[in-house]
């Protein structure tokens, strides 16, 4: 079976989605709900997915774990607090004690969207890396190539905290370079509580173009030498990958792109990593 590590669910009557507010995002501005999921999900065997905030708002995440309640294929949340707040441990502790705080599993912050490139390592923002790991939950970073630095800085300050990177740490596909990123991604990748996932590539292309193996596959191996199976795991990042493809679509050249793999490496990548990393 698969897991799918990452995909995200709003409604525009719930709240409004302003980082799809920019040019060429048209095509996502419009509810995607459980029902689209499993009609996304159909014929492509993943039976189990992780569901990953949008928001810094604190009511969207006991909104997610009530879905988790509710939708039989969302066996996880990722949620959002703020890192930065002095009641970041209360945060949590409510989200915890949620009657479906259960399927709580990571912490997530959009800090792609933050200036400054050493957010990761404010020390109010450590202080709430801090609360995450007491709390046993994971922490997912999502980041610019010109962030990861500052990622390497915060996670050598956890080493018993497990990050999962988001997108690969959006690999600069469609300006064809591969550094500085490649070597952010490996100096990441050599701490051993690092987690990777496999997703985000195509949008990290240029949108209007048919999603190329060719063009992909530098990024793909990078990561793949990087983290290793054992540390890299598939998401599908729908619905936004739907700016470059179809859910089969993405799922199908995530597959292609580790075709170089053997049987059991590929089951870590599309299955057993996840199940790990978020308990499944």
């Amino acid at each position: 079976m698969t897991v799918d590590a990452h995909h995200h669910l709003w409604d525009f009557d719930v709240r409004e989605q302003p980082w799809l507010d920019g040019p060429g995002m048209e095509p996502l501005r419009r509810d995607f709900l459980p029902h689209d999921l499993c009609a996304a999900l159909r014929g492509s065997r993943v039976d189990a997915t992780v569901l990953v905030q949008t928001c810094a708002d604190p009511d969207e995440t006991p909104e997610m774990l009530v879905m988790a309640d509710t939708v039989d294929r969302i066996a996880a949340v990722v949620g959002w607090v703020d890192l930065t707040g002095r009641d970041v441990r209360e945060q949590i502790g409510r989200l915890q004690t949620h009657p479906a705080g259960r399927y709580l599993r990571g912490i997530r912050h959009r800090v792609e969207c933050e200036p400054d490139p050493e957010w990761l390592v404010r020390p109010e923002v450590l202080n709430g890396l801090a609360a995450v790991e007491d709390a046993g939950l994971v922490y997912e970073l999502l980041v610019r190539p010109d962030q990861l630095p500052g990622a390497i800085k915060a996670v050598t300050e956890f080493p018993q905290l497990t990050f999962v990177v988001d997108h690969c740490a959006k690999p600069p596909i469609a300006s064809g370079g591969l550094e500085p990123w490649a070597q952010g991604v490996r100096a990441l990748a050599a701490h051993p509580n690092v987690v990777c996932k496999f997703s985000g590539l195509v949008t990290s292309d240029d949108w209007a173009r048919q999603p190329d193996p060719a063009r992909l596959q530098p990024y793909a191996d990078v990561v793949l030498e990087a983290f290793g199976p054992s540390r890299l795991m598939f998401g599908s990042d729908w619905p936004v990958c739907l700016l470059a493809g179809s859910y089969a679509q993405v799922l199908a050249l995530a597959r292609q792109l580790t075709s170089g793999l053997t049987e059991l490496e590929r089951e870590a990548v599309f299955d057993r990593t996840a199940r790990e990393v978020y308990g499944i």
